[in-house]
């Protein structure tokens, strides 16, 4: 009787110890848990150790870390009557809180799939105002309507939109081709231009060049004749100290100084005055005669 009792306790107790074990939930740091009990919201479970009931409690785990999710491509037509092929990213998070976790699964049926339906709805609104110039060139503020337009409409969700950003959009193929031609065309430009501007300043330093060159050779010539004219006029001094109403003697002065530069034989005429200047000329003293 005795052995059958502690059977019976044993299994009891294997019965409680698996009872107990099939109750024990983990939740790990990324995620937070919803406790249900018979179908109704009971308590929220933080990360680390928790315990349920087993077949009466069901625990819910719910990640509160970024995830991206892709708005999938879709055709839009913009207000020039173009398709653009539109594509987004958005990136959220369910807030940590218990009811932030608990909106996130109550307040809404599938947080992605409402998300990527809103996200395409708003993409449609707002590139259907744009032309497919200004939509490609104002992708900052695209990405700020989306990201306020989804804040706005997702605050009784429990969620956090981290950020959304446009991933392509993409005119068809014809008007690419043509878009891609006329960049060709203005970069040619742009380069046409640089070259000419270039072109220009080579020139322009060569003029700059060629007058400093020909302001040098003008200032040369121009002290070249002030030595000449101060050379003369140091000369017309000479005459008028030496030779004041000889000009004749003078001239025949030239004529010796010329001969001797050519080492040139002369005939010297009897002119005493001559003589005498020569001499003085080469600091000889004339004999005096008897």
């Amino acid at each position: 009787m005795e052995d059958s009792n502690t059977f019976l306790y044993v299994v009891v107790a294997a019965i409680l110890f698996l009872f107990f074990i099939w109750g024990i939930r983990i939740v790990r740091p990324t995620h937070r848990g919803l406790v249900e009990r018979l179908g109704k919201y009971y308590r929220f479970a933080h990360s680390g150790f928790n315990w349920i009931i087993p077949l009466i409690d069901k625990m819910y785990r719910v990640n509160v870390t970024e995830r991206m999710i892709d708005a999938e491509p879709q055709e839009i037509i913009t207000n020039d009557n173009l398709n653009a092929l539109v594509d987004a990213q958005i990136y959220y998070r369910v807030k940590e809180d218990e009811e932030s976790v608990r909106n996130s699964q109550y307040n809404v049926y599938n947080v992605d799939d409402q998300i990527v339906n809103l996200a395409r709805t708003t993409l449609r609104n707002i590139i259907g105002t744009l032309t497919l110039k200004s939509a490609n060139s104002e992708r900052g503020k695209i990405n700020d309507q989306l990201h306020g337009t989804l804040i706005k409409e997702t605050t009784s969700w429990g969620i956090d939109i981290v950020r959304a950003e446009l991933k392509q959009i993409d005119p068809p193929k014809d008007v690419q081709d043509t878009m891609n031609k006329i960049v060709k065309a203005e970069n040619e430009k742009i380069a046409a231009v640089d070259f000419a501007t270039a072109a220009e300043t080579t020139a322009d330093g060569e003029k700059r060049a060629a007058i400093k060159k020909a302001e040098g050779i003008r200032q040369a010539r121009i002290l070249q004749a002030e030595g000449e004219a101060e050379a003369i006029r140091l000369v017309n001094e000479a005459a008028e100290k030496y030779f004041v109403g000889n000009a004749q003697v003078l001239k025949k002065l030239e004529t010796v100084q010329s001969a001797f530069e050519k080492n040139t034989k002369i005939i010297v005429p009897n002119d005493q005055e001559l003589v005498n200047i020569i001499g003085d000329m080469a600091g000889i003293v004339p004999l005096k005669r008897d």
